[in-house]
């Protein structure tokens, strides 16, 4: 069971927005004195996801790439997002994405929502792709030099 401010807290709302919701009927709650208390199953029900468990981290992180041409956009999504889905079968490391590529700037922007060792694990590999010589971002196959 969780008070107002626990709820007001999880959802990154106000207090008396919460109280709003319990009022309308939105959020179900049980009176205890003249405290209300929210169940786990019902902030399920409100958010249509699984409450997140006490303690537990949340990451956003918003990644810019320039000179990104719209081929080597569409490889590096396909790589973020397949390395992205290596964690679906847990709960815990289950990472959403959003990948966006301005062609006329020649950017990219990856948004990456989900737990921090799952957000690192990504970072790393973009990291990784994208420092290295291996051809992805210029289209160039591995190991290919600029000759030929």
């Amino acid at each position: 069971m969780y008070s107002v401010e626990e709820v007001a807290g999880l959802l990154g709302l106000h207090v008396r927005t919460v109280r709003g919701y319990i009022r309308d009927g939105r959020l179900k709650a049980v009176r205890i004195g003249k405290q209300y208390r929210v169940a786990r199953a019902d902030l399920e029900a409100l958010t249509g996801r699984p409450a997140p468990a006490p303690g537990s981290v949340e990451v956003s992180s918003i990644v810019q790439i320039e000179g990104v041409g719209r081929d080597a956009a569409g490889r590096l999504a396909t790589l973020v997002q397949a390395g992205a889905g290596t964690g679906a079968g847990d709960p815990g490391r289950a990472l959403r994405l959003q990948v966006v590529h301005d062609e006329e700037r020649n950017r990219m922007k990856i948004v990456i929502l989900g737990g921090a060792a799952a957000t690192a694990d990504v970072l790393h590999m973009l990291d990784a792709v994208i420092s290295g010589e291996n051809g992805l971002l210029d289209g160039r196959p591995d190991g290919e030099d600029d000759d030929g």
